[in-house]
């Protein structure tokens, strides 16, 4: 597994990216205030959550915004599958307790729902599987 941690770029491509959301709860705020008269405090009360939310969210969104992160899509290459539909030559494939779309390898003409398969490569969210030889074992 990829294990890349955050970096400064990642942190400031993060704050830059959240300042416009800031900026519209203060210009909101400003208005509300105005309008009821309520006191300053609330607006800075406001800013300090909304950054406070955005601290707290960081170390589980940062991967987002870090281009050149990749969690490891080998991981799926070699695991074994069932399918969940006749596959001629695309369908639905469970592997490791989740629902996948797959493709069949050029060659492959179909394969009957319930048989297993083998992961040869990934393609975006796709998986590309070939039939079940005699060393899938372990679902």
């Amino acid at each position: 597994m990829n294990k890349r941690k955050w970096s400064t770029p990642i942190l400031v491509k993060y704050t830059l990216l959240q300042l416009p959301g800031l900026a519209v709860l203060v210009i909101i705020m400003l208005f509300v205030l105005r309008w009821f008269e309520l006191p300053s405090s609330l607006l800075w009360c406001s800013v300090f959550l909304w950054v406070a939310k955005d601290v707290i969210l960081y170390p589980f969104v940062w991967r987002a915004y870090d281009q050149h992160y990749k969690e490891d899509a080998d991981a799926m290459i070699g695991a074994c599958c069932i399918t969940k539909e006749r596959m001629a030559p695309s369908g639905y494939v469970l592997v490791r307790g989740e629902l996948w779309k797959a493709v069949l390898t050029s060659g492959s003409r179909f394969v009957e729902k319930g048989e297993r398969v083998r992961v040869q490569e990934t393609r975006g969210l796709t998986l590309v599987v070939r039939p079940w030889d005699e060393d899938c074992e372990g679902l």
